[in-house]
Order: structure tokens, then sequence, then C-alpha cells
């Protein structure tokens, strides 16, 4: 049950940006629908195709798709309440790829793959929804970018596989590795952090 209300609250948190990003970009009804969907179960479906779990979770459990569509009402009565857009949609992605990068964890540790794999796993659970996204509105990818982005998934599920070797609750080491890829993500944009570029001008 525990893991089932991470997975809703993450589902409901990119449907949100999704419907955000789709709001900016001026797209009707239709495209709001299915950017916020995209953006919400994208990253999910790759990871059950990965794992061969199929159908894929939304195929199999209604809820899903009965949260995106009513998560997108939501946003959508209340898009004038949740006021400085990019903002709001830098935090609601920010709080689903620290949701989301656990759960594809912990569907890696029910697979039984190794701890790497587990991370890898969350990362593309967390990112690829965005990268869908971003596509679909004509933007570059977030991850693409030199923002912390995939690495903060990274970092959490390490420090995931490190609490759960001490004397530390389970339950615990989830949630304190979410609030850990949260805090890298936010204090990254704050304070302008980012990996280097390749790039050199001229060249």
């Amino acid at each position: 049950m525990f893991y089932f209300a991470i997975d809703i609250l993450g589902t409901m948190a990119f449907a949100i940006s999704g419907v955000l990003v789709a709001m900016e970009k001026k797209l009707d009804l239709f495209g709001v629908l299915i950017i916020a969907f995209v953006t919400a179960v994208g990253g999910g479906t790759l990871r059950d195709m990965l794992i061969g779990n199929t159908p894929v979770v939304w195929m199999r459990e209604s809820v899903y798709i009965f949260t995106i569509l009513g998560t997108v009402v939501f946003a959508i009565m209340f898009v004038k309440q949740l006021k400085y857009l990019r903002k709001t949609l830098f935090l609601f992605d920010t709080i689903g790829i620290g949701l989301f990068t656990m759960v594809g964890i912990e569907k890696g540790l029910s697979a039984e793959l190794m701890p790497i794999m587990c991370i890898i796993l969350g990362t593309i659970t967390a990112s690829f929804g965005g990268v869908i996204r971003d596509i679909l509105c004509n933007e570059i990818p977030v991850i693409f970018h030199k923002e912390i982005y995939a690495t903060a998934c990274i970092l959490g599920g390490i420090s995931y596989f490190l609490l759960i070797q001490l004397p530390f609750d389970g339950a615990y080491a989830y949630i304190t590795a979410i609030i850990i890829i949260i805090v890298i993500r936010l204090l990254a944009v704050k304070f302008k952090i980012a990996l280097p570029s390749i790039y050199r001008a001229g060249k």
C-alpha cells in the first residue's frame, strides 16, 4: 500500500507538470490530456516493457487512468491559482522524479535485478515521461541539458542502497532517498550547479 501510494502521487505530480507544459504551448483539451498522460506513464511504460511486466501497469489497473483524468481536470480548473507557472512546473517535475525514481527501483528489486540495474530502471522511470513530453511539445528534453536531472535520480538511488545497509527501517530509507533526489535537484537549480559541458567554442 505504501509503494502504491507513492506511485499514485508520482503519477499525479507528473500529470500536473504535463498539463502545465501543454497549456503553456496553448494546446487544445485533447492535446493537454495526451501530454499529461504520456508524462505520467511514459517512463513507467518503458520500465515495464524492459522487465517484461506486460501488459504494462496502467493497462492492468484502471486506477492510473482515472487518476490522470482527475488530475487533468483539477489542474485545468485551478490553473489560474497555480501562479508562476514555470516555478510550479519545476516543482511538480522535481517531486515527480523523486517519487518515480524510487518506484522504478522498487520494481527492479521485485524483478530481482542488481542494485545498479535498479538505479538505471529508476532513472528511466523518472526521466522518460518528461523526455516524451518535451519532444511532443517541441522542446529539448531537460535530461539532455546541463541541468542536474538524471544525476539526481542516480545519486538518490545510490543513497537508498547505502541507507538500507544501515540499521534503518526500509520505509524511512525509501522516503529519505526521495527527499535527497528532490533536494539535490532544487539546490542544483538554485545555485546553478551543472555538469561540465564538452562543447568548446569554435570547434
